[in-house]
């Protein structure tokens, strides 16, 4: 079945005055902290976070930070993007999930494609781009473009979406495999199934699929080779257009690292509910105490709260060392440096994970596990991104063995 948002994705939000600071956005981000987590239930019982709270991070020009100024953007950069999104996950890792992958690719956008593509796909600076790695669609030449069809899963962030980017397999009949193309398509082109929110966690993710059915895609909106592989070594559309670095940077490496800020953001979260038990239950064994000061529990907290520093120093880290490697210039973006940062990624998400699984949820109680409690919310979130096809498969085994490769030159 298909949902009817009433093309909420393309309306255009109420301006945001005064281009804010990054301080000013990420403040406005850790705000929205405390309203997120009472929302937590309807978001999930939704599948994704309401229309107000989707005019909320419009006003508050979430959505713009990674799109040039030159388009109406806000231009804030990788780092500030880090920040908004970890506070958003921490007060519900459902709304951080979906806002993330559904801006993010706004960097991809103005990274990748020349000036006239931009200037059509970003229009007035609003836009929100999910993007899926299976090629599970088929595209066909056409005239000057493509014929693209197929349904598209797992397309985080596509209920208030403007646009999407997929891949699609070609086919050039002449015995060779398929190769994937890369594509963009505007709302009208596609469709959203209601097929999402029986998971085990991100229920409120709004990771629908879509369809898509004999949709024409002109030439210069198509990129050949799949999002992973795209070399810019030798420089960008971007890099030129924007005069930013940041418009040059590695598309693989910062995609994985948003994972490991939502990790981060998640496990925040966790470690927050797990305060308000320390602060308000009392010890099950021996002599009642409060929890804040059994030595046991304060163990606990301590090794959360140094693990999740460890992860969020790592994350920011890397977005910095991201943006350093792109002021270096494109050659100095190897495929080895983007799965090297890549990899700090995986590192973040994995700390994050283990302060909850090892600490926090085997300590707080089986009250915490009940259905809807916050920790038990957060401990199906994150244990459904262990399962995300970016972590689980590619940097678990795949990335390893190409680090290796392009490091030793045994590719």
């Amino acid at each position: 079945m298909a949902i009817n948002r009433r093309d909420a994705g393309v309306r255009a939000p109420a301006p945001i005055g005064l281009a804010p600071s990054a301080s000013e956005v990420v403040a406005r981000a850790e705000a929205m902290v405390p309203d997120l987590v009472t929302r937590q239930g309807e978001t999930e019982q939704r599948t994704y976070y309401g229309e107000d709270v989707h005019e909320h991070l419009a006003e508050a020009g979430f959505y713009r930070i990674l799109v040039p100024r030159r388009y109406g953007g806000l231009e804030l950069g990788v780092e500030t993007f880090a920040r908004v999104g970890m506070a958003l996950a921490r007060g519900c890792p459902s709304t951080g999930w979906m806002y993330v992958f559904g801006a993010a690719h706004a960097l991809a956008v103005a990274t990748l494609f020349e000036e006239p593509v931009q200037a059509e796909l970003f229009g007035d600076g609003h836009f929100i781009c999910p993007l899926t790695v299976a090629p599970t669609g088929a595209a066909r030449r056409s005239g000057d473009g493509w014929i693209v069809e197929g349904t598209f899963r797992y397309c985080s962030g596509v209920p208030y979406a403007t646009h999407f980017m997929g891949h699609a397999l070609v086919d050039d009949g002449d015995g060779a495999p398929p190769w994937p193309l890369l594509f963009v398509l505007p709302r009208s082109q596609w469709r959203q199934e209601d097929d999402w929110g029986a998971q085990l966690g991100l229920r409120g993710s709004g990771s629908h699929s879509i369809t898509v059915r004999s949709a024409y895609v002109p030439e210069e909106h198509v990129l050949y080779g799949h999002f992973s592989q795209l070399d810019v070594s030798r420089g960008t559309p971007g890099r030129t257009l924007h005069d930013n670095p940041e418009y040059g940077g590695g598309p693989l490496s910062f995609m994985l690292l948003e994972i490991g800020l939502l990790g981060v953001g998640m496990a925040a979260g966790a470690l927050d509910a797990y305060e308000d038990l320390m602060r308000g239950r009392t010890t099950m064994f021996g002599t009642p105490v409060i929890r804040t000061a059994d030595p046991d529990y304060q163990q606990h907290y301590g090794m959360a709260v140094g693990m999740l520093a460890t992860a969020e120093t790592a994350v920011l880290g890397a977005m910095r060392q991201w943006l350093e490697l792109s002021a270096r210039g494109a050659a100095a973006i190897t495929r080895e440096q983007e799965l090297r940062l890549a990899g700090i990624g995986r590192e973040a998400f994995r700390l994050s994970w283990r302060a909850v699984a090892e600490h926090l949820f085997p300590s707080a109680g089986s009250s915490a596990a009940l259905a809807g409690e916050r920790m038990e919310r957060v401990w199906r979130d994150m244990s459904t991104v262990r399962s995300h096809a970016g972590l689980g498969v590619f940097l678990s085994t795949i990335a390893n063995r190409e680090l290796a490769k392009e490091h030793f030159g045994d590719g």
